[in-house]
């Protein structure tokens, strides 16, 4: 693999205290990724002041202008794809159609979508959240946006129940999106994101605090960069900090300078 293999990104969730402080917008999120030096953007769907055409149009221009791409929709809060009622998984469904739509005009390459659901009985919780995915699947074949599903909690955390999700689903479309920090304490983060890194759509780089020698001070990066490479990943690696101690574009700064260092 040459070093062009893995790019950096930045995702919009990173400038989250910000945005809820009303100091800046998806917008300006943008405009900052490009002011980091940072090539490539990772959207939130409830950061979108609205989905409609004019501020896509005019979002995509903006990321033309400043030579960001826009890479994925992280999508929160459409319905639950696992829903033990068959009518909500459905309407669940169709609430992520808008996404895939948006993604396309964005020209990102993604959108991701959780599985969390009813930890009790995981069997069934796979069969149902299958069937939800395969009809996002279904709508978004030919429109060559992939589906991510993240380890975002609940059983998605579980990393060998969700790559045996994706098993059970058997679609190209459909892929992980490992994120370095999101599991239970009694996970050992390294080997979870080795069973989730082969055949990933994006990868996300956790990140929440660095020391004085400019290492992240709970997660070895140089690790995980060496098993996303293992893995055979290329592509955007997404800096998603969610540190307290540090302003979060000085937290941003400092992923971006390890990440560098490493890839």
């Amino acid at each position: 693999m040459t070093e062009n293999d893995l790019k950096i990104s930045l995702a919009a969730w990173s400038l989250h205290r910000e945005f809820f402080a009303g100091e800046v917008d998806q917008m300006g999120m943008l405009e900052a990724c490009a002011e980091l030096g940072i090539g490539g953007f990772e959207l939130v769907n409830t950061f979108f002041p609205s989905p409609q055409y004019f501020y896509l149009r005019r979002m995509k221009r903006r990321a033309d202008e400043l030579g960001v791409e826009l890479l994925l929709v992280m999508c929160d809060g459409e319905g639950d794809l696992a829903h033990a009622d068959e009518a909500k998984r459905l309407q669940a469904a169709r609430n992520h159609r808008k996404w895939v739509d948006v993604a396309q005009v964005l020209g990102c390459h993604c959108i991701r979508c959780n599985i969390r659901g009813d930890e009790s009985d995981p069997d069934a919780m796979r069969e149902r959240a299958a069937e939800g995915l395969r009809h996002v699947l279904e709508y978004a074949a030919g429109s060559g946006i992939s589906i991510a599903l993240e380890n975002h909690g609940g059983l998605s955390s579980d990393p060998r129940w969700l790559r045996s999700l994706v098993e059970t689903v058997d679609d190209p479309q459909l892929g992980t999106l490992p994120d370095f920090g999101n599991f239970p304490p009694e996970v050992d983060i390294y080997e979870a994101v080795e069973l989730l890194a082969p055949g990933a759509k994006a990868m996300s780089a956790k990140c929440y605090d660095f020391g004085d020698d400019g290492e992240e001070t709970k997660i070895d990066f140089a690790r995980m960069i060496e098993i996303v490479r293992a893995a055979g990943y290329t592509g955007y690696v997404g800096i998603e900090f969610e540190g307290e101690r540090l302003p979060e574009r000085e937290g941003i700064a400092a992923a971006k300078a390890l990440l560098e260092r490493l890839i």
